[in-house]
């Protein structure tokens, strides 16, 4: 099993993918303002199982493949970090429609909800990159079995996915209120995400092989 302090700093980095504009929590945030709360919820559902699917696929077997290359931990190591560089920019680039401005979309039934949420995740390559880049360098072979590590951190990103997308829904109506009469508080979540995550992958980057 990772240790604690492993957990956390993937968690972390978790809440920071959660936290990032992206496929996901554009149609969750739409979903919501357009349908309500219920239909946000149903298509949460989706999203999450799309998520769990792309993990136990990289649970799996991606991983251990990819630890059995020689060198192949630096390469994830350094690709995990370029990665995270790239949704720091994700945060602090200029210009972008806002996540919480209202868009039009018909009502839709529970079961096609579900079905949108779940491709949407799935064919997510934000999710996609953040398992294969990403969650790869958390692995210590040394720990025991790869497959058990590998679920156990993609269940620390689901759970933390969960609360953020599910705070969301919840609020989506009251944020979208908040931040369109206070605009300089999304220019601030924005500069502070960013730069967590840039300082993250400066980190994760420096490292040395565990």
């Amino acid at each position: 099993m990772p240790p604690v302090e492993t957990l956390l700093v993937f968690a972390a980095l978790s809440l920071g993918l959660a936290a990032t504009p992206g496929p996901n929590m554009l149609y969750l945030v739409s979903r919501s303002l357009a349908q309500g709360t219920g239909a946000g919820l149903v298509s949460l559902v989706g999203c999450q199982f799309g998520s769990l699917v792309i993990m136990l696929c990289a649970a799996a077997g991606l991983t251990a493949a990819l630890f059995a290359v020689p060198y192949a931990w630096d390469v994830l190591r350094l690709g995990g970090a370029a990665y995270l560089m790239f949704l720091a920019w994700q945060c602090l680039r200029p210009g972008g429609q806002p996540i919480f401005a209202p868009r039009p979309m018909p009502r839709e039934p529970a079961a096609r909800l579900f079905g949108v949420g779940f491709a949407t995740a799935a064919l997510n390559p934000k999710v996609a990159l953040f398992y294969m880049a990403v969650l790869p360098p958390f692995i210590d072979p040394a720990l025991g079995s790869v497959f058990t590590q590998g679920a156990l951190l993609g269940a620390v990103q689901i759970g933390v996915a969960i609360l953020f997308d599910g705070a969301l829904v919840l609020g989506a109506a009251g944020v979208a209120r908040f931040l369109g009469a206070r605009p300089g508080w999304m220019a601030a979540q924005r500069w502070i995400l960013g730069a967590a995550l840039a300082l993250i992958a400066v980190k994760l980057a420096s490292e040395g092989r565990r």
